[in-house]
């Protein structure tokens, strides 16, 4: 026994000598990260639940519509289905590290030489198997598996993230056009107005006729202006009805019972510091902990270019009826003790470690332009929502004022006391003026959304990954 303990041992430890001089690359990869922001933060804020923030408007509406959304979105489903695949994987990785049992029965009637006439037998029993992980290959196995459904929880966040982001993106769009809308068959009224008072002057000879024709071009533009209006607040309504499977008459006397009143200038506050708001990165967790997977995929892969040792085992009961008797037969053994050492592959197993090494510093540069560009995204939607900002009291004093002027010139021209003219310049003008200021707030609040999206969407990694480690579907409360 001594013997055959220090063969093992001779042809084990050169091996063993090489896996430790050849460890898996690290689980974590540097990747650089600002020390604070370039673009200015949004002030007078407190730092809400991200995952809530809609719950600021006061629009019960919204909250129905993403909640549609999500029951329907294809890609919560397969980010739901993800999660299942990887828990799977998970599971069958983990049962890698323990022996399995399988139970055999088998029965027959036969001759049987040595009683020298027919008999009938019966057995029943239990085998083992059991590969002991000396170079820890299947623990690596079991390692990138719990990295990957830790990854599919965050990606399923992210989803969850995308669709409520692009539901408030829709629906802030729809009102805005719907306002619009209405701004658009407002003026095409006035111009209509214009027309009518322009015709009857014509008539009387107090207008000329060039000058009413410019009424009636103004009119009929006011008119075409509307239709396209119209137009483009249906495309929008159609989307939205793709999106949360509402049925659209519906939908449209929902929006036009509430309205919405205007947003908050400022919905949430963002951290300070990049890193921290980068942790709230569903997207940059998932390539993170990919990187963790593949660097366990990668010792797996050099684990398998060393020994392995399997121990096998059984347990069995047999019974042998002959004329009328019958025999009780046991038996059991443990053993064989396996020594399997790879010689010669044809360069297999070489040729699968260089293929992970080359996967793990795939997910290392990807990681890397991961973050670069989370940065990025959070960058610019401070940026829009900066201007957005610097952009507001300037609009609203410019509407006001060609609201004002405008009112004035239209009192003057039916007075007489001014052109049409001046007056279809002051009309454009106002119009303009008040286009702007509704499509700015429609700015400001997709600006809004996009730094929500960008920021992660108050995902939390340690709980992401306690609940998809404990839970058999991802956390639906963030709804």
């Amino acid at each position: 026994m001594k013997l055959c303990h220090r063969i093992l041992l001779t042809l084990c430890m050169p091996l063993a000598l090489v896996a430790c001089a050849t460890p898996a690359p690290p689980a974590t990869v540097a990747a650089p990260v600002p020390a604070a922001w370039n673009a200015p933060l949004p002030h007078q804020g407190s730092l809400q639940d991200l995952s809530r923030w809609w719950t600021q408007l006061g629009d019960p509406l919204l909250v129905e519509l993403m909640a549609a959304a999500q029951d329907l979105s294809p890609d919560l489903a397969q980010a739901r289905a993800r999660i299942a695949q990887a828990r799977a994987v998970q599971v069958a990785s983990r049962a890698d590290l323990g022996p399995s049992l399988d139970a055999q029965a088998k029965a027959g009637r036969g001759f049987n030489e040595q009683l020298g006439h027919v008999a009938s037998t019966a057995q029943a029993g239990l085998a083992t198997n059991w590969e002991l992980d000396l170079f820890g290959a299947n623990a690596a196995a079991e390692t990138a598996a719990g990295q990957r459904l830790a990854g599919a929880q965050a990606l399923w966040h992210e989803a969850r993230v995308s669709v409520a982001a692009e539901v408030a993106q829709q629906t802030s769009s729809l009102r805005s056009c719907l306002e619009q809308f209405d701004l658009a068959e407002r003026d095409a009224h006035s111009r209509a107005e214009t027309e009518r008072l322009s015709a009857l002057s014509e008539r009387a000879g107090f207008t000329a006729p060039a000058t009413a024709a410019l009424t009636r071009a103004s009119a009929a533009q006011a008119q075409a202006r509307a239709a396209q209006q119209r137009m483009q607040c249906d495309v929008g309504f159609k989307v939205l009805v793709a999106l949360t499977g509402w049925q659209e008459p519906a939908l449209r006397a929902r929006l036009a019972a509430a309205p919405g009143g205007p947003a908050p200038d400022t919905l949430f506050a963002l951290a300070a510091l990049p890193a921290q708001v980068l942790a709230q990165r569903p997207d940059v967790y998932h390539a993170e902990r990919e990187v963790a997977a593949t660097s366990a995929e990668l010792g797996q892969a050099q684990a398998q270019r060393y020994p392995r040792l399997a121990l096998s085992g059984s347990i069995s009961a047999a019974w042998l009826r002959n004329a009328g008797a019958t025999t009780d037969l046991g038996t059991w053994s443990i053993g064989p003790l396996t020594l399997s050492l790879p010689l010669f592959d044809g360069g297999r197993r070489a040729a699968q470690t260089d293929a992970a090494r080359a996967r793990y510093d795939e997910a290392a540069a990807l990681y890397r332009a991961r973050v670069r560009q989370a940065v990025s995204e959070v960058e610019q939607a401070l940026v829009r929502l900066a201007s957005t900002a610097e952009r507001n009291a300037s609009a609203r004093t410019a509407a006001e004022g060609y609201r004002a002027s405008f009112a004035a010139t239209e009192s003057g021209w039916r007075a007489g006391l001014t052109s049409l003219l001046e007056l279809e310049d002051a009309r454009r003008n106002a119009f303009a003026a008040e286009d702007a200021l509704i499509a700015l707030r429609n700015e400001r609040q997709l600006a809004w959304i996009a730094l929500y999206r960008a920021a992660g969407g108050g995902w939390d990694a340690q709980q992401g990954l306690a609940t998809a480690q404990s839970s058999d579907t991802p956390d639906s409360s963030a709804r």
